[in-house]
């Protein structure tokens, strides 16, 4: 089986004076390895093709057989390392905590604790007779985050 670690390896040698970042890599136990990449400015299709050439060149397919796919994130897959949730600062997300509450808000920060939402609420204050909508903004730290996507508002 090919490993994991030696498409990471192969992956962020090509790519260390780039702007381009490794979100993710999969291997499966047939040797289809999958591999995820973004950039600030988003990728294209030439870059995904010439990440694939690369890595394949690197590989001896007569000493194993590999499926390989080189793809960069769908909207509305959760963000899996720092850069993407910093490409995304001010863009809406939708948050799920590990508790089953989903927020939807924006992105204020992000570091490698946790991030800063802004989102709409419906609070009663004391004394009032209906709730009324507030803008909280609170941190959450990744720990208690089970997941989080880009959202797109048309």
């Amino acid at each position: 089986m090919i490993d994991k670690k030696q498409i990471e390896e192969i992956v962020q040698s090509r790519i260390a004076d780039s702007d381009l970042f490794l979100v993710e890599v999969k291997v499966d136990t047939q040797n289809n390895i999958t591999v995820t990449l973004d950039s600030p400015e988003g990728i294209s299709v030439d870059t995904c093709v010439e990440m694939s050439q690369y890595i394949e060149s690197q590989l001896d397919r007569e000493k194993e057989d590999f499926a390989l796919e080189v793809s960069s994130p769908g909207v509305g897959q959760p963000l899996k390392v720092l850069q993407q949730y910093t490409k995304i600062l001010n863009g809406t997300v939708e948050v799920l905590l590990n508790s089953g509450i989903k927020l939807n808000g924006i992105l204020r920060e992000a570091n490698a604790e946790g991030i800063l939402l802004e989102y709409e609420t419906k609070e009663k204050p004391e004394g009032a007779k209906r709730p009324v909508k507030v803008t909280k903004t609170e941190p959450y730290a990744f720990a208690e985050i089970k997941s989080v996507k880009e959202t797109i508002i048309f």
